[in-house]
């Protein structure tokens, strides 16, 4: 059955199944530390695009295969299997958008995400009418649908990876290959079997292929103008990120005059004071609370508490943050500002926009491009990048810097 597919159509497929997945994973990536309605908002809008690029995916298949020119597509059972399909995908990401995503919840919705890929598939399939019965071949059905989970699975275990954006782009295109390598799969093993009388479905309200051909044509619009849009910078985020490196001209000024600023014997010039270092988060910030011993961390029962001690890095994820313990990452509900103001500025150090790391762990520091890594023991050592203007700074707490007379 795989031979005289359309090579274009095939290829077109592909991508827009590849489209699809980069636009609903990124969406749901928004989802963790957003609260109430926009949360089941992200929640929503990434079930949908996810399920679009399914069904849409499998139609430009569809249209792509050497299926009988009578051919007519039901109305009833396609749409139902676009329903089935968003409410399987939509179930699969909340289960990895919340909690902790331990290995047996990734496992759950992968198995759900792969059966929402082949239910779709065969829903659809049933759809088809003619003077023809359709035949599946068992042990293709069977490895459809294992690719489909399999595939899943390798998305999902890539969007929650922690290589920032590539991490997307790899969820994406597994996600495409899920899509994909499931429907030209069993479509191997489907056939068309000739009837002498028309399917008892075909008096069903039912679109012929050039309707059918319009709808997808309107859906890859939408899939398209969706993807666009996400590569449009928030520029609300953008803020945000900037806020922690703003400097307060009146805060700068308050610290020259501060009375417990030491002021050295001599003139009373620039060059004659010695300043209070500033906190971490730069000038202009809030007075730091007083540290605590123990950071929230979420997990699939609740949330549990870690001591600081035990703490390796902070990372920022979008409007909340991931906490290294030296073993694996945990997400934790403070923004990676809340969490700079909460620490102990004498452990811990702001090396990066989006890292903070507990100095007396340090284990290794080089210099690599404008910006150096920085490593940090443990079971699992990891590395944290650290940016140019940090690098100073870093050198001076590691006492790496150059003393001068």
């Amino acid at each position: 059955m795989f031979e005289g597919h359309d090579p274009y159509l095939v290829a077109l497929s592909v991508v827009i199944a590849i489209l699809g997945g980069y636009t609903g994973f990124g969406l749901a990536a928004r989802i963790r530390g957003t609260p109430g309605v926009s949360r089941r908002v992200l929640l929503a809008g990434a079930a949908a695009f996810l399920a679009v690029g399914i069904w849409t995916m499998h139609f430009i298949g569809m249209l792509a295969a050497p299926i009988p020119a009578d051919t007519v597509y039901l109305v009833l059972p396609t749409i139902i299997s676009f329903l089935i399909c968003a409410l399987v995908v939509g179930i699969s990401l909340f289960f990895v958008s919340i909690g902790d995503p331990s290995l047996p919840r990734v496992i759950s919705s992968a198995v759900l995400l792969g059966a929402g890929i082949a239910s779709m598939h065969y829903v659809g399939i049933h759809g088809l009418a003619g003077n023809f019965a359709i035949e599946h071949d068992t042990p293709m059905v069977l490895l459809s649908v294992a690719i489909a989970i399999v595939a899943a699975y390798g998305g999902l275990r890539a969007f929650l990876a922690r290589q920032g954006g590539v991490r997307l782009i790899a969820s994406a295109i597994a996600f495409g290959v899920a899509v994909s390598g499931m429907h030209y799969t069993a479509m191997y093993g489907m056939h068309f079997v000739s009837c002498a009388t028309p399917d008892q479905h075909a008096g069903g309200l039912a679109a012929s292929q050039q309707i059918l051909s319009l709808v997808v044509a309107m859906l890859c619009f939408v899939i398209a103008a969706g993807f666009l849009l996400s590569l449009v910078p928030d520029p609300r985020r953008q803020t945000a990120a900037a806020a922690p490196s703003a400097i307060d001209p009146v805060a700068a000024t308050a610290a020259l005059t501060a009375p417990d600023s030491p002021v050295e014997p001599g003139p009373a010039t620039a060059t004659s004071l010695r300043l209070r270092p500033a906190p971490l988060g730069g000038l202009g910030q809030p007075p730091r609370a007083a540290p605590v011993p123990r950071l929230p961390v979420e997990g699939a029962d609740g949330t549990h508490f870690i001591d600081t001690a035990d703490v390796r890095s902070v990372r920022a994820d979008a409007h909340y943050t991931r906490v290294h313990d030296g073993t694996r990452e945990r997400m934790c509900p403070w923004s990676i500002s809340e969490a700079e103001a909460q620490l102990d500025p004498g452990l811990f150090l702001r090396v990066h926009r989006s890292h903070i790391v507990a100095i007396p762990h340090v284990s290794l520091v080089r210099k690599e491009g404008d910006g150096a890594v920085i490593e940090l023991d443990g079971p699992s050592p990891h590395r944290v990048p650290v940016s140019r203007a940090r690098i100073a700074e870093v050198k001076a707490r590691l006492g790496l810097a150059r003393r001068h007379a």
